[in-house]
């Protein structure tokens, strides 16, 4: 039975997630700060896989859900948790969690709160309106001196670790992949397959998409919390337009509705700046004899090069990465 082994798959993964979160000790600390990252990313990336890959959707306002989540996570965490006299392994296994499900509940009234009154809209209209409501949500932010203003928001607890990260993005893209093997699944699918066939068949069209836009904008929530505990610092300004198409453009290159491709594109999009800054810092042979050739340029160049690689791959992979693989096994 399937369900039982992606079960396996899930506990496996929490484990290795518990066993590499024992050990992160040891880890270099910019190293470590790049992997939780991509753990961050592959929820966001699985989260709107949900609402424009599997339901056919188009939002541009995922930065917005997320920082909702990252905002609340951080003031409970830094308002509410200094007053309760917990000591910090408590703080840290106990209300941080309990603080990363507030954040995404919070996130999925927002999604619920944007999706009722205009997903009834659909294609380029009801991505006008995410992206609207994503800068709505950055400016007034940015305007609020509860939380930091312009400022920031400093002073967060550093609570996100390995455990946490690699634990909510298996945990993420299990609830994902569950739901799309339930009744409700196929629903969203039919939606996005052809939404006038699906009401023609009888189906609530605007109930499902408003269904997937509150469970993708819960678990942007939850990332959000999980990115403000392992930067220590928000600004607005990470929770842009440009946030948002980063992570559209880790769904498109990973294939849309498919699972392991938007995980992998999550990874790759993720470690690819970074890796092509640390590259930057090395030199290489001089084959005429002479001093090393410095790669200095690459550092200085990086988000150029970032950019080339998405064009050549988007050129060569157009269906993204993992499409032609996930299409096999499905028998297509």
């Amino acid at each position: 039975m399937a369900f039982p082994v992606a079960q396996r798959w899930l506990l496996a993964a929490l484990i290795l997630a518990g066993l590499a979160s024992a050990v992160s000790s040891s880890i270099d600390p910019y190293f470590l700060d790049g992997v939780m990252g991509v753990g961050v990313s592959v929820v966001l990336a699985s989260s709107l896989n949900l609402i424009n890959g599997f339901t056919g959707q188009f939002s541009l306002g995922h930065a917005g859900f997320m920082a909702v989540g990252a905002y609340t996570s951080a003031m409970l965490s830094t308002v509410v948790a200094p007053r309760l006299g917990w000591n910090p392994l408590l703080l840290q296994w106990v209300f941080f969690p309990l603080s990363l499900i507030a954040a995404g509940l919070l996130a999925a009234v927002a999604g619920l709160a944007v999706g009722a009154p205009s997903l009834r809209l659909k294609g380029d209209y009801l991505a006008i309106v995410t992206l609207g409501f994503g800068e709505i949500i950055r400016v007034v932010l940015q305007n609020m001196d509860a939380v930091g203003g312009a400022r920031g928001l400093t002073g967060v607890p550093a609570y996100s670790n390995l455990f946490w990260t690699f634990g909510t993005a298996a945990l993420t893209v299990y609830t994902v992949w569950a739901l799309l093997n339930s009744t409700h699944g196929r629903g969203f699918l039919a939606v996005a397959d052809d939404e006038v066939a699906a009401e023609a068949m009888g189906l609530d069209t605007t109930r499902y998409k408003i269904t997937a836009f509150g469970i993708g904008s819960f678990f942007a929530g939850v990332a959000g919390g999980l990115y403000a505990h392992l930067k220590g610092y928000l600004n607005p300004g990470g929770f842009s337009f440009d946030k948002s198409i980063e992570i559209v453009v880790m769904v498109i290159l990973g294939g849309m509705g498919r699972h392991a491709g938007v995980v992998f594109a999550a990874i790759l999009l993720t470690l690819l700046p970074e890796g092509l800054r640390e590259l930057g810092s090395r030199s290489v042979p001089n084959p005429f004899g002479g001093a090393p050739w410095s790669l200095d340029w690459i550092k200085e160049m990086r988000m150029i090069l970032y950019s080339l690689m998405l064009i050549l791959l988007m050129l060569m992979r157009p269906q993204g990465l993992f499409h032609r693989s996930e299409r096999r096994r499905r028998g297509a």
